[in-house]
């Protein structure tokens, strides 16, 4: 601190001393050998995009925080960070800016490493990894390598998005309105071969998983629930009749409610479908639809939002109860990847099914009916009505129409057609899931390679461990169209390990889900030459996961998948990744346009615009800077290149300081709430450390303090000293039980107000000062690392590694009262305050409160009832 004046706050200079004594400290290093409890906390790792956004300062903030906090809480703390370095971004930039993406990858990490460490997060980068390596992606590919062993990996055509301009195959978030995202390419639904993981063989465990974490949000748990998708069902079959009459394959469907089954009157198969090709070869039409049906995307979203369109393939269903024969059409909302690529249509009890049914003038029929109807408008059967006879689940129904199924009940006709189909090897009972199996291969250069050899001979073999890993070439260059090791011949060529022969290895890379599904297992284990090794199950389970609700699904998902394959390989013990999960808000802000002519906006930057606020603090106008020109309000909205309303924290910390951006992003909202950013709101943080700074170094000029000595403070020291305390309980419990850190910043702030009104320059009022100040000091060390650590200083202790200072524990004696202050009412109305001695009688206080002067002025003339006491709090004077 010697290069500080102390009366200053100097973030740059605080922070700076600080950085560079963590550093030479080697401060949050830490190894399996502390005789401490372990904590591992972890934030969801960064894509190196070159730069922090606001949303990387509050996630790895709140993480941060906790971090400190259960270290000073006793805790061997674990807090690492690696970069999520592959994916389709970097190659994107590497077009853009002509370079390799390795080149701009590790750049970008260099630039945002030295961010971080300005924003002072207390990481232990000696276990730092970029996912991009070799030495990262070797255990990846040997563990794919053994899952292909053991028939979790496997390869079979699959249909995708394919983008016929980028080559290659889009997730369903890249397809935006039929286009390809970057290209702007009509998609087309293309079947090529595909590597997948058997995650299906997890599901019910997966399911089941999720009782088991209460730490996780009701919310995420829900909709990984709903992700599964456990039903239960009966797989049916329908025989099926070719033009001619001759006998094809027979269709199997799923179905949650095969008690409708004598209502199909069509059956709905994708256009992928083989008796589909099969109808279209002498069908031209039919054929020309299903090449259009190859256009578009492939998921659910867009299937249940596009118009329903079909066509009858001419082929019949043999309805396995009634022998009838029903149409077999072609459907656009039907896919092959989903189920068995044939639905059973029922149009009158569901709404896809009626809405086809009406534009191509189907039957519909009833088989489910209310079983008490109330009056005609219930008993008669209207079909645009079909929910009130399928959708309500709090009225009994039973089946109408159905043969010798008539008046059973949902259950019952489940039994009785399970028991009928099985008997008759027509169908079986079946629970299916939602879930599909994890498709992992990428058509695009930036990834790791999939570790396998084509031979003509021996067909798709693993690479052998001791040969591993294969190394992406990384000097290479790209023009925006197909991939650079397809190009590669020379990469591309090797020898099979089975026969010997000429072979080729798989050009196809990891979905980049795969580095980020188990890379919180190898921070344990640093340099192992497994993945990991014993020191996992020291830190595993994750004490305290960090990360965006929208990674609910599938990342959060795979993650979990990606640990039973671990324990599975006995590489850990635990059977879930992560005991508790945080999942933190966006960070918002305003955003400001103008409209042009053609319908486009031009986005303007919260920083180039002046604001007019109402006393409320809205926005209620606005101008551009530079023109002093109206522009529209546009509301608040994510942070997001698109509008334009980011915020650079690299700005604020050069004007405010890393402590002061830190303070706000967990002052302005709890963590899991939105953020919305208010620069006035940084700029009252700011005052704040300044102001507390400033207190500090007065007491610290006006001499050392004493020792305090409890049995000789008066009662203003001691309420003083009582507010300390009470401080320290409520910023403990919201640290550690709440993790609500706007609530403990707040009560901080409460703490100095005391302080600032508590005017004792005595020996005893010097020392009670002194207590709180270091209190404050060590409450607020988690959120503000650097100031605190300067002011420790000041306050009289060398320069120590604050995270080993205890956290400051409650003196129970400190929140006993020597008086009390109590309301007075008069028929529940206060009308005054007394204040007596904590052992003062019940009798003594009931005299005290009628003769306290404005109390008895309103009891003149009035009989006293009764009096109630609530103990510390109120006296109560009933009268009349």
């Amino acid at each position: 601190m010697s290069s500080v004046e102390p009366n200053i706050y100097d973030p740059q200079q605080v922070e700076a001393a600080a950085q560079k004594f963590w550093e030479a400290e080697k401060a949050f290093e830490v190894n399996e050998t502390s005789d401490k409890p372990k904590y591992y906390c972890l934030s969801m790792l960064p894509y190196p995009s070159g730069a922090l956004h606001m949303g990387h300062v509050r996630n790895y903030t709140i993480g941060d925080v906790i971090s400190r906090y259960k270290r000073m809480t006793g805790f061997n703390v674990l807090q690492p960070m690696g970069w999520d370095a592959f994916g389709l971004p970097a190659e994107n930039a590497a077009i853009k800016n002509k370079t390799a993406p390795a080149k701009w990858t590790y750049a970008n990490i260099a630039h945002m490493r030295g961010q971080f460490k300005a924003m002072g997060y207390a990481i232990d980068w000696s276990r730092e990894f970029a996912t991009c390596t070799p030495e990262y992606y070797v255990h990846e590919q040997r563990m794919f390598t053994r899952l292909m062993r053991k028939g979790l990996a496997y390869r079979r055509n699959s249909v995708v998005n394919w983008d016929p301009v980028d080559n290659t195959v889009l997730a369903n978030e890249q397809v935006i309105d039929g286009r390809g995202w970057r290209s702007g390419a009509l998609v087309e639904k293309r079947e090529i071969p595909q590597w997948f993981l058997r995650i299906t063989d997890y599901a019910q465990e997966l399911l089941d998983g999720l009782d088991e974490l209460p730490g996780w949000p009701d919310s995420v748990k829900t909709m990984q629930r709903n992700w599964i998708g456990r039903s239960e069902g009966l797989e049916i079959q329908f025989d099926v009749r070719d033009l001619d009459g001759a006998a094809l394959d027979p269709l199997r469907v799923f179905t949650t409610r095969p008690d409708t089954v004598m209502g199909v009157s069509f059956v709905s198969i994708a256009g992928e479908h083989p008796l589909a090709v099969h109808a279209a070869k002498n069908n031209p039409q039919l054929a020309a639809l299903l090449a259009e049906l190859k256009q578009g995307g492939v998921s659910e979203a867009e299937l249940e939002t596009q118009e329903k369109r079909g066509m009858d393939t001419g082929l019949r269903a043999i309805h396995p109860v009634s022998g009838e024969q029903v149409p077999i059409w072609v459907a656009n909302f039907v896919l092959m990847g989903y189920g068995t690529g044939a639905v059973m249509a029922v149009p009158g009890h569901d709404q896809r099914d009626f809405e086809f049914a009406t534009k191509y003038a189907l039957p519909k029929k009833q088989v489910i009916a209310l079983k008490s109807p109330k009056n005609d408008d219930e008993r008669n059967y209207d079909d645009t009505r079909w929910q009130d006879w399928y959708g309500d689940k709090s009225r009994e129904t039973e089946l109408v129409n159905s043969a010798e199924f008539d008046g059973l009940d949902f259950q019952g006709a489940f039994e009785a057609l399970a028991e009928r189909f099985e008997r008759k090897a027509q169908g079986q009972r079946r629970v299916n899931y939602r879930l599909r199996d994890w498709g992992v291969s990428r058509q695009r250069y930036w990834g790791c390679p999939i570790p396998v050899i084509y031979c003509d001979k021996c067909g798709a073999v693993p690479v052998p461990e001791d040969q591993l890993p294969v190394i992406l070439p990384e000097d290479v260059t790209l023009n925006g169209t197909g991939s650079p090791i397809k190009a590669d011949l020379e990469w591309r060529k090797t020898t099979c390990p089975d026969c010997g022969g000429a072979a080729e290895r798989e050009t196809d890379t990891f979905d980049t889900f795969m580095e980020s599904s188990w890379y919180y297992a190898r921070y344990t284990s640093p340099g192992a030459r497994e993945a990991v090794d014993k020191r996992g199950n020291y830190w595993l389970p994750v004490d305290q996961y960090i990360g965006g609700i929208e990674h609910a699904i599938l990342h959060l998902m795979y993650f979990r998948f990606f640990h039973k394959l671990l324990r599975d390989a006995r590489m850990v013990d635990s059977n879930e990744p992560a005991q508790n999960l945080l999942c933190q808000g966006m960070v918002i802000a305003e955003t400001f346009y103008r409209q042009n002519s053609d319908g486009s906006k031009d986005w303007f930057n919260p920083a180039d615009v002046d604001t007019v606020r109402d006393e409320r603090g809205r926005i209620i106008g606005a101008t551009l800077r530079t023109d002093g020109q109206p522009v529209v309000i546009g509301g608040t909205e994510k942070m997001s290149k698109s509008k334009n309303n980011g915020v650079d924290p690299q700005t604020m910390v050069a004007k405010y300081g890393a402590d002061t951006v830190r303070l706000f992003s967990m002052f302005a909202a709890p963590p899991e709430q939105s953020l919305e950013w208010n620069e006035a709101g940084v700029d009252g943080m700011a005052r704040f450390l300044r102001r507390l700074w400033a207190m500090v170094h007065k007491h610290v000029a006006d001499g050392v303090a004493p020792a305090l000595d409890t049995a000789a403070l008066s009662a203003e020291q001691k309420a003083m000293r009582r507010k300390t305390h009470e401080t320290i309980g409520k910023v403990s419990d919201d640290y550690g039980r709440r993790h609500s850190f706007n609530t403990a910043i707040a009560a901080v702030m409460e703490l100095l107000n005391a302080l600032a009104k508590f005017d004792d320059a005595s020996v005893q009022g010097r020392a009670v000062r002194q207590e709180a100040l270091q209190a404050a000091v060590l409450l607020l060390n988690p959120i503000t690392p650097h100031a605190c650590h300067g002011m420790w200083q000041l306050l009289g202790h060398a320069e120590t590694l604050l995270e080993d200072q205890p956290f400051p524990q409650v003196d129970a004696a400190a929140l006993v009262k020597d008086s009390l202050t109590l309301a007075v009412q008069v028929n529940g109305k206060l009308r005054g305050t007394i204040d007596v001695a904590a052992d003062t009688s019940r009798e003594q206080i009931e005299v005290l409160a009628k003769e306290e002067p404005n109390t008895a002025k309103f009891l003149d003339g009035l009989t006293i009832r009764k009096v109630i006491i609530v103990p510390g709090k109120i006296v109560n004077i009933v009268a009349a």
